[in-house]
């Protein structure tokens, strides 16, 4: 009887570290798995910004030039390749001209890599220019009966004030300040999206 006690005494301590071992093992699994389903869920759910606003913008002006253009109009009659006296006709006149750049914001592409966000933006041109009719000054006029001009060489003359305007907007720094602003605007909507403490932006063209 002493026997039988001891043996199940003994029976039921080895059940009791066989189920220890058990539920051990089975929490440890239990674990593992927790952390692999964890671990891929956390790949899974990375952030990626796919659409930004800047996308919808199209074409943006970020430069304006306010231009004032000064043109000399002149002609008289020719006879045998000289100018015939008192027939000469000369307008000496400004127009302010307005010339705009910026770039298209449909065409910017991106991408991030690591903590720097590459930027790759699309050129920058001019995406207009125009006289202003109301800022016309006449410095001096004199036109011959023989001489008049024709509307053709009036119209053939702004349309080169224009084009001399834009030349020199372009040679004060238009473009290059059309991209600064358009970089300042860039890194606005990138701000929203993105720790720019954390991530570096990095503009190319």
């Amino acid at each position: 009887m002493v026997i039988y006690e001891k043996q199940e005494r003994k029976n039921g301590f080895l059940g009791r570290r066989i189920k220890r071992k058990l539920y051990l093992a089975l929490a440890l699994v239990v674990v593992l798995i927790a952390i692999v389903l964890g671990y891929g869920s956390g790949l899974m759910t990375q952030e990626k910004v796919t659409k930004l606003g800047f996308e919808d913008m199209g074409v943006l002006t970020t430069q304006a030039a306010y231009v004032t253009e000064v043109k000399v109009l002149e002609g008289s009659k020719e006879l045998f390749g000289m100018k015939v006296p008192f027939t000469e006709s000369k307008y000496i006149y400004s127009y302010d001209v307005v010339v705009k750049a910026g770039i298209d914001f449909a065409e910017v592409q991106w991408e991030v890599q690591d903590t720097t966000i590459v930027v790759s933006m699309p050129p920058v041109t001019v995406t207009d220019c125009a006289i202003n009719p109301s800022s016309f000054r006449i410095f001096h006029e004199e036109e011959s009966i023989f001489r008049p001009f024709t509307m053709e060489e009036t119209n053939d003359a702004l349309i080169e004030l224009e084009k001399t305007a834009q030349q020199n907007a372009i040679a004060n720094g238009l473009l290059e300040n059309a991209k600064n602003n358009a970089e300042v605007i860039l890194t606005g909507f990138f701000g929203q999206q993105y720790d720019l403490e954390t991530y570096t932006l990095e503009f190319v063209s």
